[in-house]
């Protein structure tokens, strides 16, 4: 029963939130299972943006109940959060925790209680600081929840209000970080863009980049980020970092204005289309990754519509496209739209934009070949090649002709050289 283990589903924040899970965990006295079926207690931090990541939570605890009666499941994260009552009815789920509350886990299963607090009744940030981390690089939470209403999305009312980090806390995280060796953050949050707007006097993330500029951490890097949020100052700011990574990922969704207007985003796909243009010619010196998200078959998408994001996604310098079929949310306002699109219509054009974005990927990293980059090395190397790889500031995975472990969490000049038959990107060190 003193055995646990912790399965993450989704973003980056759920990822770091099971690490504080963990610590907690640890330091009560529990120690942790590589294996889950090993364990006396599985803790599930679930996601909750699509139909498929709630059925996926659900089977997952019901397989594990069906293979080990005994052991003790515990659902927390979004799902949770967003479905208590529906998902009590179910006796392979023995604790529910909502997204604030899974902080308090070694209570709740001390005592075996569930507990999903009001996330609307939170106002305040919940600061977690973590102290042991095995990850090469370092997540830093500095924001939680959403203020924005887009018409498809559930996460608002999974994760509340946007609430801000202090600035206080942050630095306090990195220096905890980099006393420890790690060499780079990932600033992550829900809406990282609305960082510092809850504050009695608000701040614009810009103030709080300054202040990390002063820290000793080598490297940062920013989650994703709503296209209205780029401003040429923060551009321009960024450009003159040593410290900055160059990737951004940009939350689109459409690169149609009626997908968008339907969506409730709030710019164009010109303004987007300019503002990937301006990032790319403001790094050009650095081949600045651009990511972006994009949704196919929302409803009432015409094939219009669907051919104008196509068209514009191709015309780009995106350098990677994350493609979601659209997942009906119950209580959306997308929901409630009329002229769904089709299971098979919505597949069909999901694997265009797959298409497009393997070809945008493929010219991305052709363009990365033959260059010199500094590669932070992985703790550890790879298993299954046993070559040590790691990731450059523009956030391409390269692997190294080397098996010194001594390279481990160190910053390396390297020089990107070939891909091999497995589309690996290879590189030796200079």
């Amino acid at each position: 029963m003193k055995t646990f283990f912790i399965k993450t589903h989704g973003c980056k924040a759920n990822q770091l939130e099971s690490s504080v899970i963990k610590e907690k965990l640890l330091n009560a006295g529990y120690s942790e299972s590589t294996k889950a079926n090993d364990a006396g207690i599985y803790i599930l931090n679930s996601c909750s943006v699509t139909e498929t990541a709630d059925t996926e939570a659900l089977r997952t605890l019901r397989n594990i109940k069906h293979k080990n009666p005994k052991i003790l499941t515990v659902l927390t994260g979004c799902s949770a959060q967003l479905n208590p009552q529906d998902i009590d009815k179910f006796d392979f789920v023995d604790i529910i925790l909502g997204n604030d509350d899974k902080f308090g886990i070694v209570d709740a299963i001390n005592n075996k209680k569930n507990s999903v607090t009001d996330i609307f009744k939170i106002k305040k940030f919940n600061n977690q600081l973590i102290h042991t981390y095995s990850k090469t690089r370092g997540y830093l939470k500095i924001q939680d929840g959403c203020n924005n209403r887009c018409s498809y999305c559930t996460i608002p009312f999974a994760r509340g209000l946007s609430r801000s980090n202090s600035v206080e806390n942050i630095l306090e995280q990195i220096k905890i970080y980099t006393d420890s060796g790690i060499k780079e953050v990932v600033l992550t949050g829900i809406h990282i863009g609305q960082w510092g707007e809850d504050f009695e006097k608000p701040a614009a993330l810009q103030s709080l980049l300054e202040k990390i500029e002063n820290t000793e951490i080598l490297r940062y890097r920013l989650g994703s980020l709503n296209p209205l949020e780029i401003t040429d100052e923060l551009l321009n700011f960024l450009s003159k970092s040593e410290k900055f990574c160059p990737h951004f990922h940009l939350s689109l969704q459409s690169l149609c204005d009626r997908t968008l207007f339907n969506m409730n985003r709030h710019y164009s796909a010109q303004r987007c289309l300019e503002l990937i243009e301006k990032i790319d010619t403001v790094f050009a010196a650095s081949l600045p990754f651009i990511g972006s998200d994009i949704i196919a078959g929302f409803p009432d998408e015409s094939d219009e519509d669907f051919e104008t994001t196509c068209q514009n996604a191709k015309k780009s310098k995106l350098s990677a496209i994350h493609v979601f079929p659209y997942s009906l949310r119950k209580n959306t306002k997308a929901a409630m739209m009329d002229n769904h699109i089709p299971l098979k219509i919505k597949q069909q054009r999901a694997d265009i934009l797959h298409r497009i974005a393997a070809e945008k990927s493929d010219t991305f990293i052709n363009k990365n070949l033959g260059q010199k980059a500094q590669v932070l090395v992985e703790k550890n190397p790879d298993k299954k090649t046993g070559w040590l790889k790691g990731i450059t500031k523009n956030y391409l995975t390269v692997y190294l002709n080397s098996r010194d472990k001594s390279l481990c969490n160190t910053i390396q000049q390297v020089k990107t050289e070939k891909i091999d038959t497995k589309k690996r990107l290879i590189g030796s060190l200079i």
